[in-house]
């Protein structure tokens, strides 16, 4: 019998193996639930499981050097960030308080300091994967999962020179990133002790803290959801779903009227006017509040402004009372951002069509109306 090379062997038993599991999970899923759903395809799984653990294992291929990161970190970060990761009113500070001595010996001495004004991200995190996993995933906050491995390398690399970790020649990617972690100043301010991460696999010696069984006998009735909310209260505090950014898995219930939802409900009546041209469009949107305030969820328009008070930026009718009439002045500013105009909070651009940017833009101009 002929013997297939150590790594060829090692692939095929690896394949026939991933080939079993997914045959029989696949097999299961149906036998238990016959006509529901489907089977995830491995493609789709593969776009799910995108974290990366601390021992790198999930990491993608990629690179990008200090230089490349600066060019990402200017044009998707600096606006919520600051240039130098000093962030602004809205966010805690990224970068600061870390020293050579900390590089040195892994724990960062002014986390023990009471005095000291705060805790930036790079004080704290103990391991570089959390830092590279949470960029990839989240950031920028309005358009998350929308860097490529690539860009995120050279943002964690541009923060982790900013925080004097790394040289500015250096170029961080799947292979440096031991490298670049053997160097990351509280690396070694982690521990493993408290029972979360059970097994000697992370430096865990202990037992899991909860080891609960399932009980599954004796059970009471089935319980009733006793949390609905009453048509009388449905909109005592204003719209649920206004007060709730759209960032995040909690959006909150329209309680501003009932079903279908208001941009459904805009579209629809957008759908049935006759309009023939652009500026015919722009013109009926400026009485179509509806459909304005629904464009303006679309965009995560209103994680920022809310229609009368000022949340991050300005309410929008104090935007309309400063700009009347100005549809191409604010079509403009809400394409390009803006910054220091409403203070030092600055609006980052959005990528939304000419069309609907002028839409919002005359309902403003117009006044703004409920």
């Amino acid at each position: 019998m002929s013997r297939l090379p150590d790594w060829s062997g090692r692939r095929l038993v690896s394949l026939l193996g991933l080939l079993v599991v997914f045959g029989a999970t696949a097999a299961t899923a149906s036998d238990r639930f016959p006509g529901v759903g489907r089977a995830a395809t491995p493609a789709e799984l593969a776009a799910w499981d995108i974290d990366v653990r601390p021992d790198f294992k999930g990491l993608p291929r990629g690179s990008g050097s200090v230089a490349q990161g600066q060019d990402v970190w200017e044009a998707k970060c600096a606006s919520c960030h600051g240039i130098f990761g000093e962030s602004n009113q809205v966010f805690n500070p990224v970068i600061g308080g870390t020293s050579a001595d900390d590089v040195k010996s892994g724990r960062v001495a002014r986390l023990t300091e009471q005095g000291y004004p705060g805790r930036t991200t790079l004080m704290k995190v103990p391991t570089l994967s959390t830092l590279w996993d949470y960029i990839y995933r989240a950031i920028p906050w309005n358009q998350p999962k929308s860097l490529t491995p690539d860009e995120v390398y050279a943002v964690t690399a541009i923060m982790l020179h900013l925080g004097n970790v790394v040289p500015q020649d250096f170029v961080l990617s799947n292979r440096s990133m031991h490298e670049a972690q053997e160097r990351l100043p509280n690396r070694n301010g982690m521990t493993t002790q408290h029972g979360l991460w059970p097994g000697s696999e992370f430096g865990g010696t202990y037992r899991a803290d909860v080891r609960a069984r399932a009980c599954m006998q004796n059970c009471p009735d089935a319980g009733r959801v006793t949390s609905t909310l009453p048509d009388y209260a449905r909109n005592q505090h204003g719209n649920l779903a206004g007060q709730n950014r759209l960032v995040g898995a909690q959006r909150g219930a329209d309680t501003s009227r009932a079903e279908p939802s208001a941009f459904a409900t805009a579209v629809t009546v957008a759908a049935a006017t006759p309009l023939t041209t652009e500026a015919a469009k722009v013109e009926a949107a400026a009485g179509n509040s509806k459909l304005a305030l629904a464009l303006s969820a679309k965009y995560a328009c209103s994680a920022c402004h809310g229609v009368a008070q000022k949340i991050v930026g300005p309410g929008f009718s104090e935007i309309a009372r400063k700009h009347p009439g100005k549809v191409d002045y604010l079509a403009g500013k809400i394409r390009a951002g803006s910054a220091g105009v409403w203070g030092v909070v600055p609006m980052p651009a959005q990528s939304l069509p000419e069309a609907d940017a002028r839409i919002i833009a005359a309902w403003l101009a117009a006044g703004a109306a409920k």
